[in-house]
């Protein structure tokens, strides 16, 4: 779902893998699936070649490592083997082999971030790379600045800003009531609202996240008091001032509002911020195909958190004592027009693999157990719909899922669209997702057409039939008007994604007016 070049260490299996400008899954070896690296990190084999020594790596020492029998990386400062992962990676060794010998937390920022290469490789760690003099007294220097911070109040400078950035970066204060704490946060957004904060207060632990483009806005505290479960936020949106409201739990005077964490009151890159994940309960699970499920998971009681238009979250799962992580992109419960969500619930429809490790696992969830649900990622926008007269929508098989929340959005929010298409690439007609509402949905609202296509066809079937191509393409995405303002977006496998992505600008669309969801 992300629109970015393909991972370093992506998470085998991934539902939606990256689109444009990725390459496909590289067929592994019988005996190099996920279970069998998880078996073989466990099997007390010494995959460093150190003998369980871990080493202080120096920058030169690193790039002497960089050939595929002998390969380290470097990630936030932790270096690891990965010569024993070479045949288990699912992108392919030349992917590991871009950061071969070399820092590669960029190149590991800019794809999968999400992916948990602590847990993943943890039996890989060679050790910790050497620490510069220079840097070294600066960590000191920083470290001691912030035990000076003091809490209650409007805070000095935030970390992780030049100080030319440091007026458009937020504030925060806080004051109290008999029965009430109120933080509130001053973003100096004038384009604030709900889908960009994030709130969660379990057990005394408040963490608030503002969203700001690229960036974002952190408010972390473990509080000096306990409040109740009820949170409630409030956003001016043209003044951009945010309002975290807590119930005292008893009516007692706050001296002060908590300790802060290491990350508080910090305004930094989204991609320097570690992902949250909040436990949600399963409450329920039902059959959409033969072999798809709509998950219903209840967001706890302190958290408010909405999953914007075309974004996604990662879940997170314990197999065999290994973190590991995939994205979905959530939908709504069905396809009415103008739904509105409650804030309580996240439905997503994942495709149950008969030999998908993560999927096999979520499938064996019993209602009532719970999953961890990290916080919303992606880099799709509203505004990129906003305007648009025609939306076209390119789905492979669940690559439908981005589309669900994007058509309800479209159809009952854009005054300007004209026409919203649906071309919906599967195998079968089994296949078929919410095949009923769909045409349902055609029928309601003359303004949105859905065409199925399938590749392994019945005998009876009627319809088009065939791959994604140029020729069906060009047959069903068109313009309105010669001058009218399109968007297409496009989500599927990777292999269909990057075809897609070719063939229309082979057809003369922008790359502007296309946006591929990966992930």
């Amino acid at each position: 779902m992300l629109n970015v070049p393909p991972s370093a260490f992506p998470a085998p299996g991934s539902q939606q893998r990256a689109a444009a400008g990725a390459r496909s899954k590289v067929p592994l070896k019988p005996g190099r699936s996920l279970m069998d690296w998880i078996r073989l990190t466990k099997s007390g084999k010494d995959l460093t070649g150190l003998k369980g020594r871990l080493l202080e790596v120096t920058e030169d020492e690193l790039s002497k490592h960089n050939k595929k029998e002998d390969c380290w990386i470097c990630i936030r400062g932790f270096v690891y083997n990965v010569t024993p992962y070479m045949e288990y990676h699912p992108g392919g060794e030349d992917e590991l082999m871009k950061a071969a010998g070399t820092d590669g937390t960029d190149l590991f920022d800019q794809v999968h971030r999400w992916v948990n290469y602590e847990s993943m490789l943890k039996e890989c760690l060679v050790g910790r790379m050497a620490v510069k003099p220079i840097a070294a007294l600066k960590e000191i220097s920083s470290a001691v600045s912030e035990d000076k911070k003091q809490l209650n109040g409007v805070l000095p400078e935030k970390k992780g800003l030049a100080s030319s950035a440091q007026d458009l970066s937020p504030s925060y204060d806080w004051f109290q009531t008999d029965s009430l704490i109120t933080i509130v946060i001053y973003t100096k957004q004038k384009d604030m609202n709900a889908d960009l904060v994030i709130v969660d207060c379990q057990d005394k632990q408040l963490r608030g996240e503002i969203i700001m483009d690229d960036h974002s806005y952190l408010v972390e505290i473990d509080l000096d008091h306990a409040v109740s479960e009820d949170v409630a936020v409030n956003i001016a949106e043209r003044v951009g001032k945010v309002e975290i409201i807590l119930k005292k739990k008893d009516n007692v005077h706050w001296k002060n509002l908590g300790r802060p964490s290491e990350g508080h009151n910090t305004f930094i890159k989204r991609t320097d911020r570690g992902l949250f994940y909040r436990k949600c309960k399963l409450v329920s699970k039902t059959e959409v195909t033969h072999d798809t499920k709509l998950f219903c998971l209840m967001l706890p009681k302190g958290t408010h958190l909405r999953v914007p238009t075309g974004q996604h979250v990662y879940l997170k799962h314990i197999i065999a004592g290994t973190e590991v992580v995939k994205p979905y992109t959530p939908v709504l419960p069905f396809l009415p027009l103008d739904f509105q969500e409650d804030g309580v619930h996240i439905y997503l429809m994942i495709k149950i693999y008969s030999h998908g490790l993560f999927t096999q696992a979520l499938d064996h969830l019993q209602i009532g157990d719970y999953i961890s649900v990290s916080n919303p990622e992606g880099n799709f926008k509203k505004s990129q719909v906003q305007t648009s007269e025609d939306l076209l929508l390119l789905a492979g098989g669940t690559g439908f899922t981005p589309m669900v929340k994007l058509l309800n959005f479209a159809l009952t929010e854009v005054s300007c669209l004209r026409t919203a298409k649906l071309i919906f690439f599967n195998k079968t007609e089994d296949d078929i997702l919410w095949r009923n509402q769909l045409e349902q949905l055609a029928l309601k609202d003359e303004r949105f057409e859905v065409q199925f296509i399938l590749s392994q066809p019945s005998k009876d079937w009627v319809g088009k039939q065939g791959k994604i191509s140029p020729s069906l393409l060009s047959e069903f995405v068109k313009r309105s008007r010669r001058d009218s303002k399109v968007l297409i977006c496009i989500c599927g496998p990777a292999p269909f994604t990057e075809q897609g992505v070719q063939y229309l600008k082979d057809l003369g669309y922008s790359q502007e007016e296309i946006h591929a969801f990966t992930a």
